[in-house]
């Protein structure tokens, strides 16, 4: 018999294939079974337009089989079957895929979408076979064909006996080698695995004989093996059942099934979008957070079907990374996939699917803030960073669909509270958002920079996590209120008598914080009298955009920026220490040298910052009580 060769083009891309274009093995048996399905795909495709074809779909099945003792695989569809015309061009040609030709043949009528739009899904057979033997026998054909290769060398066809309409494909598993192991390939429980990973929701059933063990027939101790057939494939996914026929424990079920984790989500969404593109998708906000989340080993994405078969784990495009946290699926009939439908051509499609997804979380997430609080929260606090890390991302892009997302702790109501909440009680005459920085609410509660604000009653934002300030600067304002942090060199609401004592204090006592300033230079950019401060001597305030928390940041990562804030020691001239300043630049200018050091070494403590030299500053301390 000839051996007929593959085209030159077609041998090149059956060896590139082969070794490249899949990155796993596994996948071919996914591969032929979506050949197998699109062939019983076909025969529904044609009985909706002929009368004489009766489509039963109970006498449609695909059947897998394992011959260890041979080495070979067989996967067999009672589907339309191929003559021998058929298996030279859609065999012989890679590339050339016939359910390609048959949808275009067919593209303005109603029925099934076929999944095989490529012809090279076959050859990843080659992977894992030495030898592909394919017995074919058309619809209405009279005479069966076998088409076999055992690769790049090319191919034969000759007539064959088969009694029934369908395909079978018969591999010749390769031997194992000291790398690869092909034996994987002939056992029940791994073929079970790749079926449900991958083949899980093909419409028709997928059939093994699986061995069982049970009682000998008279036996109370005594097992034996049997083998019986069954369906290992669900068919049916949740995703494409009517949203009425689903309860929450179908979702919960599901979660677990597949292995999205190990906590139970707090809420799910369920997608059938049917527009300009068409999809179904199941996506869940989790309770808790991973212990990996916000390491390098961390992947997000959803997982994507075509048509119910698996195409990848993990589809990072279909989730922005402020909604990384979301794990799920999605399901469409309108990508474009590459040659290996292993990946995703980026294409307008699936942009619009992944708009559409990030609306409808966001739209998820307000609901539950509104109607469920406590879940929010308690969602809040898993993701709440990562929401503040997309506010600050690209620039700011996406704060609009963000911010009213974001909750802090507040002074006044010791809680959690949005940002609408929070302008919605604002006094008419407050200007501005107040928030402070600090390490934990109990710190920032202590701050002396907090005492103005409070005694006016305005309500103080509790910044804590170390992307609060960045992620506000982005936002700037909202409603029209501009954020003021309580550490701001003007807070917009010192009383004019205030001010003009300020200025005065300043005036009077120039040459006093002169001194100090020389004292502190490098340290600091200026020593004033404070208009905020009520009880405590001192603080540290700042001009210009960086505050101290956000220096403290900064310093904290690994290039080490050299981004300093420009510090101000305030002074409150109402305080007892301040007349011993005084009374010390008059009459002991090294008391004062050393009341300047201790003030500014509080005010760096307050603040949790460094002090430069620790041994200086007890001994600075010693030296007062003495």
């Amino acid at each position: 018999m000839e051996k007929k060769q593959f085209q030159a083009e077609s041998k090149r891309l059956l060896e590139m294939m082969i070794n490249s274009i899949y990155t796993q093995r596994e996948i071919f048996l996914r591969e032929l079974i979506s050949n197998a399905s699109d062939a019983i795909d076909k025969i529904y495709y044609l009985a909706l337009t002929d009368d004489k074809l009766v489509f039963d779909k109970d006498s449609y099945y695909i059947k897998v089989v394992a011959d260890k003792a041979n080495r070979t695989l067989t996967i067999r569809d009672t589907g339309i079957g191929m003559s021998k015309e058929e298996l030279e061009n859609n065999l012989g040609i890679i590339a050339k895929s016939g359910s390609l030709a048959f949808k275009k043949e067919n593209e303005s009528k109603d029925g099934h979408d076929i999944i095989g739009q490529f012809g090279v899904g076959f050859y990843s057979a080659f992977m894992v076979a030495d030898v592909v033997t394919v017995t074919s026998k058309a619809l209405r054909g009279d005479s069966a064909y076998k088409w076999e290769s055992t690769g790049a060398d090319g191919y034969t066809i000759e007539p064959c006996e088969k009694d029934s309409v369908g395909t079978e494909i018969v591999l010749k598993i390769k031997e194992n080698t000291e790398d690869d192991n092909y034996d994987e390939f002939l056992e029940e429980y791994r073929l079970k695995a790749i079926i449900k990973k991958y083949s899980d929701f093909i419409r028709y059933p997928i059939k093994m004989d699986v061995v069982g063990k049970r009682l000998k027939e008279g036996s109370d101790d005594e097992f034996e093996d049997y083998e019986e057939e069954q369906r290992v494939n669900s068919m049916v996914p949740i995703w494409r059942k009517n949203k009425s026929e689903l309860t929450a424990d179908d979702y919960d079920n599901f979660y677990a099934e597949k292995h999205y984790g190990f906590d139970k989500p707090l809420k799910h969404i369920h997608i059938s979008a049917d527009g300009t593109v068409v999809y179904q998708a199941i996506l869940y906000i989790p309770e808790s957070i991973p212990f990996d989340y916000y390491s390098k080993e961390f992947e997000k994405g959803l997982e994507l079907y075509a048509n119910g078969v698996l195409i990848m784990n993990k589809c990072a495009d279909l989730l922005p990374d402020y909604f990384s946290f979301v794990k799920g699926m999605v399901d469409s009939e309108s990508l474009s996939l590459n040659i290996s439908r292993e990946m995703l051509q980026h294409d307008r499609q699936l942009k619009l699917i992944a708009k559409n997804i990030a609306s409808k979380i966001k739209s998820q997430l307000q609901s539950l803030l509104k109607d469920e609080r406590e879940k929010y929260e308690q969602f809040y606090k898993s993701f709440g960073r990562q929401l503040k890390f997309g506010v600050y991302s690209d620039y700011g892009a996406h704060k609009d669909l963000l911010q009213d997302l974001l909750m802090f702790y507040s002074s006044k109501e010791k809680k959690l509270v949005t940002l609408d909440e929070y302008v919605s009680r604002m006094p008419e005459d407050q200007k501005y958002i107040y928030y402070a920085s600090g390490e934990s609410n109990e710190r920032i509660e202590k701050l002396p920079q907090t005492e103005l604000v409070s005694d006016k009653g305005y309500e103080i934002l509790y910044f804590t996590d170390d992307i609060d300030e960045f992620a506000i600067k982005m936002v700037m304002s909202y409603k029209d209120k501009e954020f003021k942090s309580v550490s701001s060199g003007d807070l917009g609401i010192e009383a004019s008598d205030d001010k003009e004592n300020a200025e005065s204090d300043n005036t009077d006592n120039k040459e006093l914080f002169d001194h100090m300033k020389s004292l502190l230079s490098g340290k600091v950019s200026n020593v004033k009298a404070s208009k905020r401060l009520k009880s405590h001597p001192v603080c540290l305030s700042t001009e210009g955009e960086v505050t101290i928390e956000m220096e403290k940041i900064l310093k904290a990562m690994p290039n080490n920026p050299d981004v300093k804030a420009e510090k101000v020691l305030e002074i409150n001239v109402n305080h007892a220490v301040f007349q011993s300043l005084k009374d010390s630049y008059a009459q002991d200018k090294d008391k004062l040298n050393l009341y300047t050091a201790l003030l500014y070494n509080q005010a760096l403590l307050i603040e949790g910052l460094p002090i430069q030299d620790p041994v200086e500053f007890t001994n600075d301390i010693c030296k007062i009580m003495v």
